[in-house]
């Protein structure tokens, strides 16, 4: 059962001008350094980061406040290159309540054309079929 949909479009120019500081503030350093790993597209790069994030708590249906800090939601990327969302401190809370005691699957597409990111987040509630 799906228990959550977000989408997200970010300005990929928008993090050209960002200071160190405040990218640090925001971003995790495994992102930070995969941005930095190809320096010609790093501001896309943490364009699909942000669209991910701002897509994934869309999807749980809450925002960044007092008990959603910027580091709880990042993306990871798989062996195979794949983009997964890492949740932690009050994001994973919040994915707990959602999950009601059954296993959570969170489903990340992002994708980049010119000036533009945009990603997309389900989370699927995984029932238990026994009977």
């Amino acid at each position: 059962m799906i228990v959550g949909i977000g989408i997200d479009l970010v300005e990929c120019g928008r993090f050209l001008d960002w200071s160190a500081f405040k990218k640090q503030r925001i971003f995790t350093k495994s992102e930070l350094e995969y941005a930095d790993n190809d320096n010609a597209n790093a501001e896309k790069h943490l364009a699909n980061f942000w669209a991910a994030r701002e897509a994934c708590l869309k999807a749980m249906g809450t925002g960044f406040g007092d008990s959603i800090s910027f580091s709880d939601v990042s993306v990871v990327h798989d062996d195979a290159g794949r983009p997964e969302l890492l949740l932690n401190g009050g994001a994973k809370a919040v994915l707990k309540d959602l999950a009601d005691g059954h296993t959570l699957q969170i489903h990340l597409s992002i994708t980049d054309q010119s000036d533009y990111s945009a990603a997309m987040v389900v989370i699927e509630r995984i029932e238990d079929n026994a009977l």
